[in-house]
């Protein structure tokens, strides 16, 4: 490549980028999902728009899952253990034996309906079989859900893309569709070692990070970051799941109270969209929208196969020895999104040659186009209509501020919503936990800092300064005045 050339594609690069990060600020409101917006992005820089001709499967197979690791390390870094420590046992059923489930319903769907062989019908039910972390990570964390299905659905989509891409590389193999017990023992294997290396890598990390005094505060995101794609490096070299090794380094140490906690997470944040964002783009490029029409009707077919039937009978039989309620089964189904992983596990269809690869390819780019338009939007309303949505209105809030990262601080919001207990009360009556604080109100479009004195109206904001060991009792009593008001006691209302 010569220089001028290195110039137009950096140009074009950063001007699908910007044009992009516009587009996302544009339907941000809407709801629309941000994979959709980049992957646009890439059909209209494609052969058929601009006419950049991309081909590559086996790059784009690389590509995608080194960026899929990378997506996962931040959902790892992002991911609170008190969230999800409690849903670790429904999540893992979900992720293994609820995959396995999705697989083998949507692959009779495939083959009873749409007539495909029984390996390709296989192939593509796993393929399809994982939610996507990205897709979760973005969608649910603007929902207010109770946080036992957070948890639930957040551990689900950063442990279930491991089984399923061992079942596509399974399932592709040359040498036919393995055995059931040669099947279960690889399973077994990759997930197990895969998940020992991904927990070694995060403890040996954070013990080293805590004792290691780096000259320049701005290395320990990337030594953060260098360490989960070295467990996932490790885990592939030992024919173990990189994926799951890197979801579970990246869990560990983001939950080890390292230095710098603030400036890693904006780190994790940033480098988690620019592998979105190139990933989703470069999936859009290897799309040709005129051979893609004649995929709709079966990706219609085969996604409401998966959507209506193979996702909630995997839920239901998953969640039913840990009592979820009907409402809470119908939202995890629901809540079941498909995003680029399906689009980059289908590309080792193509890479491995199998028989009507780019018709299958083809189908599953249309099927998560269409049911991320169908489900995601939507997600807000139907948590409301079944009674998810949390009434107190408690979220985390990204703020990097100097003295918040010297006491490992953290910024809480909430809203004081029509029918809330907390409108009428004065701001001496709230008696948060010491050493939390309200360091702001926002009413009418307005921020200032409250007296004691101040009482509380229908749809102020409050923004409250607390830290991780004062956080749980911190919401737990803010969601006690939401349904009780001042005669509230301290009880466990974060249930």
């Amino acid at each position: 490549m010569t220089l001028p050339q290195l110039y137009l594609v950096l140009l074009i690069g950063c001007g699908a980028v910007l044009v992009s990060i516009a587009a996302i600020r544009a339907t941000h409101r809407t709801g629309l999902p941000a994979l959709l917006v980049f992957l646009g992005m890439g059909m209209l820089l494609g052969e058929d728009g601009l006419g950049i001709r991309f081909d590559d499967f086996e790059l784009a197979q690389v590509l995608g899952t080194s960026a899929l690791a990378l997506i996962l390390i931040e959902g790892g870094l992002s991911t609170r253990w008190k969230s999800i420590s409690g849903q670790l046992a429904p999540a893992s059923v979900l992720a293994t034996a609820g995959v396995v489930v999705s697989v083998l319903v949507t692959a009779a769907g495939a083959h009873f309906l749409l007539g495909f062989s029984w390996q390709a019908s296989l192939a593509v039910g796993a393929v399809v079989g994982s939610t996507d972390a990205a897709a979760v990570f973005s969608e649910l964390r603007g929902v207010g859900l109770p946080k036992r299905l957070s948890g639930l659905l957040e551990a689900e989509s950063g442990l279930n893309d491991a089984p399923a891409m061992i079942l596509v590389l399974a399932f592709v193999s040359a040498a036919g569709v393995p055995g059931p017990g040669e099947l279960l023992a690889t399973l077994v294997w990759q997930l197990a070692a895969g998940s020992a290396i991904g927990v070694a890598v995060g403890y040996g990390g954070a013990w080293i990070l805590r004792r290691l005094a780096l000259p320049v505060s701005g290395l320990y995101p990337l030594a953060v970051f260098s360490l989960g794609m070295a467990a996932f490096a490790a885990a592939g070299a030992l024919e173990a799941s990189g994926l799951i090794a890197a979801y579970l380094a990246a869990l560990v140490l983001g939950n080890s109270h390292l230095p710098h906690r603030a400036a890693t997470q904006s780190f994790a944040t940033g480098l988690g969209w620019v592998a979105q964002l190139g990933m989703f783009v470069m999936l859009g490029l290897l799309a040709s929208p005129s051979s893609l029409l004649d995929a709709v009707v079966p990706a219609l077919i085969l996604g409401a196969v998966l959507t209506f039937l193979a996702r909630p009978l995997s839920v239901v039989l998953c969640l039913l020895p840990f009592r979820f309620s009907a409402r809470e089964q119908a939202f995890v189904s629901w809540a079941g999104l498909r995003g680029a992983v399906p689009i980059v596990l289908a590309t080792f269809l193509l890479a491995a040659r199998l028989p009507g690869a780019q018709q299958l390819w083809d189908i599953v780019f249309i099927l998560v186009v269409v049911y991320t338009l169908l489900q995601g939007p939507p997600m807000g309303w139907i948590a409301k209509r079944l009674g998810l949505s949390r009434t107190e209105g408690v979220q985390e809030v990204e703020v990097e501020i100097a003295p918040l990262d010297a006491i490992d601080g953290e910024v809480l919001t909430a809203a004081v919503e029509r029918g809330s207990r907390l409108a009428g009360l004065y701001l001496f009556e709230l008696r948060l936990p010491e050493g939390s604080a309200i360091a702001g109100v926002v009413r009418d479009a307005k921020v200032f800092v409250p007296e004691q004195a101040e009482r509380l109206r229908s749809g102020d904001q409050l923004l409250i300064i607390t830290t991780p060991a004062l956080r749980e009792a911190t919401e737990q009593r803010l969601t006690a005045l939401t349904k009780s008001g001042r005669l509230a006691r301290w009880l466990d209302s974060g249930r």
